[in-house]
């Protein structure tokens, strides 16, 4: 976890329990902030279950590039296919208004994650895209496959599209969930 605060147990059963994932079958990655997540989904548990109704229900491998709105600026969904890039081409980036739910449909990339308060502004916030890019003082990085998720609050930095070890095509869905 990218968290600094204590994880109160009864936060710690409901995330390991997994029913909020409404039956998708993908792992969450250890980096999720568990505390950050409990409170946020609290906060909108109808937005954060029709994102992973949508994740448990739709053949994503199926799905066109493109945005796909599930409830307008609220909660929309990006596809995206791109080639992974090395370390120093990716940029690290950090949100105010959504949070990401970041999954890798085919292929396989590393994502660093850094908490926000170890990182340095290096670009004036972008308020029309939710976006502004940092230079963390360190990253962790994380693999990033199929089989497992990610979840970005905007207490946590994070720079994905990073090669794990070639530069390959990958495709990717990322949802993002507006929090008030």
């Amino acid at each position: 976890m990218t968290v600094s605060t204590k994880v109160k147990e009864s936060d710690l059963a409901w995330f390991n329990a997994g029913d909020w994932k409404e039956g998708w079958s993908v792992e969450p990655n250890d980096s999720i902030n568990v505390a950050e997540f409990a409170k946020e989904y609290a906060k909108n548990p109808e937005r954060w279950r029709q994102a992973f109704k949508f994740l448990a229900n739709t053949d994503l491998k199926a799905l066109d590039t493109g945005k796909y709105e599930l409830d307008g600026k609220n909660l929309y969904i990006s596809i995206s296919e791109y080639t992974t890039k090395n370390v120093e081409d990716a940029k690290c980036e950090a949100h105010i208004k959504y949070v990401d739910i970041q999954y890798l449909i085919c292929g396989e990339e590393q994502i660093g994650i850094a908490p926000i308060e170890d990182t340095k502004d290096a670009t004036p916030y972008n308020e029309d895209k939710d976006i502004y890019f940092i230079a963390p003082d360190y990253e962790k990085y994380y693999p990033a496959n199929p089989g497992r998720f990610f979840i970005f609050f905007p207490s946590d930095a994070h720079r994905p599209s990073v090669k794990l070890t070639d530069n390959i095509p990958v495709k990717k869905a990322v949802v993002k969930l507006k929090i008030n």
